[in-house]
């Protein structure tokens, strides 16, 4: 069944014919990774393009079996290691009405590794032609929300995105639907820089089957596309992006941190027939910034954000989970709600070319922003998934041409310590990546 419907979604891809023409392509945000890609298969291929790209990489991590954001756990005996990070293939049709104007775009696109083939875009975009203004989303794709999660892995400069941006979306994508306000052919700078987008998604995004409860996320962000200041030689461009959801508790028990006479805070737990059902909050309150400052030879990029909110998942875990928690017995488990903070910064630098750039990058999360220290003791209820993670990054990359880069990065990662068993120190999880990457 599996090959039969790749078939079928193949064939439908295939199927059609239209003509691009300049009117269309003046209507595209070329600012975005989307917006390039439909000039690409306008000028180059029609109304149908594959595009894609291989990541083999090697990598070395400071002690075997180390826990790592940068791809999957290392092996419990092995501290090196060759790897697929992410191979994708997507295949991207449009098509256009008599005046030329953009009627439907269509993306699907597989992820394949050495772990398996999996679906990563499937989904069907519409646009408004009256008023040149709304698209509407729907299928498998990208959540509005956040700007590292929608920056393509093919893009970034660092080999995975921040710890807090997995953590709270392991899989940037989800199933759902979203409208876009996003003018096209207007000649006002406020009509040509602004861009929003609101959506409803089931909330585990990927890593679940389907959705096991009721409730959804409504996710909106606002961006202003990158605008140049003359009088600073600087591009800017900037967003703020809300995620409202919530994951229903199946277990009359819900824990939360609390005051604590004894520990100053402790994990607590509150049990009622009530709570079966409830919605139990997830509620992320993001803003990002990204300034340029343009050359041919020694281009400079500062890119930050910063998320805070309120993060319900399980004991062990401050992931988003995407099944609902069971015991061995069959009994559901209670859910966890903590609230969070988080941040990345990038500092990007050409050295005297565009093809040799050096990037820093440091990150922090902090799942449980109560607490710190020594506080996170487990006699107070405290677990791994409340200890706060840092990490300094430093990495060069070297664009050979369009379709080639190399990438060597080292990852300095260090954990709070605490009083919960195995991170009463430092852990050893340095990890340096060397990684070559093919697009096409």
């Amino acid at each position: 069944m599996q090959k039969k419907f790749y078939i079928i979604v193949f064939l439908i891809v295939m199927s059609g014919v239209a003509n691009a023409q300049s009117y269309y392509m003046q209507m595209i945000d070329t600012t975005t990774d989307m917006g390039r890609k439909l000039v690409g298969i306008c000028q180059n291929f029609g109304p149908l393009r594959f595009t894609g790209y291989v990541q083999p990489q090697f990598q070395w991590a400071e002690s075997k079996g180390a826990k790592t954001f940068e791809g999957i756990d290392f092996a419990p005996n092995s501290n090196n290691r060759f790897m697929m990070r992410e191979n994708r293939l997507k295949a991207e049709y449009y098509y256009t009405n008599k005046a030329n104007q953009l009627v439907s775009y269509m993306g699907f696109q597989l992820e394949a590794t050495e772990r398996g083939v999996a679906i990563r875009d499937m989904h069907l975009r519409l646009f408004e032609n009256k008023w040149r203004m709304f698209s509407i989303n729907a299928g498998m794709f990208n959540r509005p929300f956040s700007y590292e999660l929608n920056l393509s892995s093919a893009d970034r400069e660092s080999p995975d995105r921040a710890r807090m941006s997995q953590t709270l979306m392991r899989t940037e994508r989800d199933i759902g639907a979203s409208i876009t306000f996003e003018p096209r052919g207007y000649k006002t700078w406020f009509m040509n820089h602004i861009k929003a987008d609101v959506g409803v998604f089931n909330g585990e995004g990927l890593t679940a089957t389907t959705d096991f409860d009721s409730y959804k996320d409504i996710i909106g962000r606002v961006a202003i596309k990158p605008s140049r200041i003359e009088a600073l030689h600087m591009e800017i461009a900037a967003g703020t992006s809300v995620l409202y959801g919530a994951l229903g508790s199946q277990s009359p028990w819900v824990y939360s941190t609390t005051a604590d006479v004894v520990h100053g805070y402790a994990i607590k737990g509150d049990s009622t027939p009530n709570h079966v059902n409830e919605a139990r909050p997830r509620h992320y309150y993001g803003a990002d910034v990204q300034i340029r400052f343009p050359s041919k030879k020694w281009a400079t990029e500062i890119r930050g954000e910063c998320i805070i909110g309120t993060q319900t998942a399980v004991a062990t875990s401050s992931e988003t989970p995407g099944t609902y928690p069971i015991n061995a017995t069959g009994i559901y488990q209670p859910l966890y709600t903590r609230p969070f903070n988080g941040a990345y910064f990038y500092f990007l630098q050409n050295i005297a070319s565009s093809k040799h750039q050096l990037v820093v990058k440091y990150d922090w999360f902090d799942p449980n922003s109560r607490v710190a220290g020594m506080q996170v003791s487990s006699a107070a209820g405290f677990s791994a998934a409340d200890v706060r993670f840092h990490t300094l990054g430093i990495g060069y990359v070297y664009y050979v041409n369009p379709h080639v880069k190399y990438m060597v990065y080292y990852d300095i990662v260090k954990n709070e310590s605490t009083n919960v068993a195995g991170y009463t120190g430092d852990l050893k999880d340095n990890i340096l990546t060397c990684r070559i990457q093919y697009r096409f």
